[in-house]
């Protein structure tokens, strides 16, 4: 499945179109369940070495995204549309989830991804978030690693100096394996925080959200939770057995009291006994 295919621009700023040659092997092959290479090494916004395990430490998701600074285009609105769904979140990143967001273009280095990363942070108006939301620059086998990890398949356009790659946020569980893929660049908050939810097995998130998760379930067509019909049918046999339930008993302790005005002492005796 792949969504959002980028259009590199020309010199001009005019949309050129990206041959069809360059699309093979762009978008993105789903691997659910797969884990990512902990022990890749990137350098983060401080220039400082780290391996992804740094990030991934088994208490909280985590919120992956493929972009590279450079974009003029779709990385931009992916992390947009990021910011514009954090705004509204209920969950508190550095407490309930970490953000990773990796350069694909090794040509980059960590000054570009500082200046991206004050950017962003200044767009979502929230400074405390700093130390939760980090962003990486790496080598290309370190890259390849992760990307292929994921499913993520992207190309370089020599003709533009561009990449064409797919739109989406990939959302780990607190062990690093991928848990849900959510497309495009909107992300509605209600689909991401019930994507968290799930994503961090329990581990983050109210028993109303795990009920939710019970009666829901993730419609990659629609893009969002929907609700899952036979779990509704289930819920909704198990609720009728139980209304059953207790019609009958309140039947039952109506007859036995009728019984009881209607008897003499030693039958009501022989009936509670």
């Amino acid at each position: 499945m792949s969504a959002g295919l980028a259009c590199p621009q020309t010199g001009r700023g005019q949309q050129a179109q990206t041959p069809v040659d360059d699309l093979e092997d762009v978008g993105i092959t789903e691997r659910l369940d797969a884990a990512i290479p902990l022990d890749a090494e990137f350098v983060d916004e401080a220039g400082e070495a780290v391996k992804l395990a740094g990030f991934v430490r088994g208490d909280r998701p985590v919120i992956l995204t493929l972009v590279y600074f450079n974009c003029p285009m779709l990385c931009n609105l992916i992390l947009n549309g990021l910011v514009d769904a954090l705004r509204e979140l209920p969950l508190t990143p550095g407490e309930d989830f970490e953000i990773v967001t990796v350069s694909f273009d090794p040509r980059e280095t960590s000054t570009l991804a500082r200046l991206k990363k004050q950017n962003y942070l200044r767009e979502l108006g929230r400074p405390e978030v700093a130390g939760s939301w980090h962003f990486l620059t790496g080598t290309e086998p370190n890259i390849r690693r992760l990307t292929d990890a994921v499913g993520f398949k992207y190309r370089f356009v020599e003709e533009t100096q561009q990449y064409a790659h797919a739109a989406a946020l990939f959302l780990l569980t607190p062990d690093g394996r991928v848990g849900r893929y959510l497309y495009g660049v909107v992300f509605d908050p209600e689909t991401l925080r019930l994507g968290l939810v799930e994503a961090s097995e329990g581990k983050i998130g109210s028993t109303v959200d795990r009920l939710l998760l019970y009666c829901f379930h993730y419609d990659p067509d629609a893009g969002r939770y929907t609700l899952a019909a036979v779990t509704v049918m289930r819920v909704g046999g198990v609720a009728m057995v139980a209304a059953l339930a207790i019609v009958l008993g309140a039947f039952w302790r109506a007859e036995v009291k009728r019984r009881r005005a209607h008897s003499s002492p030693q039958d009501a005796a022989r009936d509670e006994s």
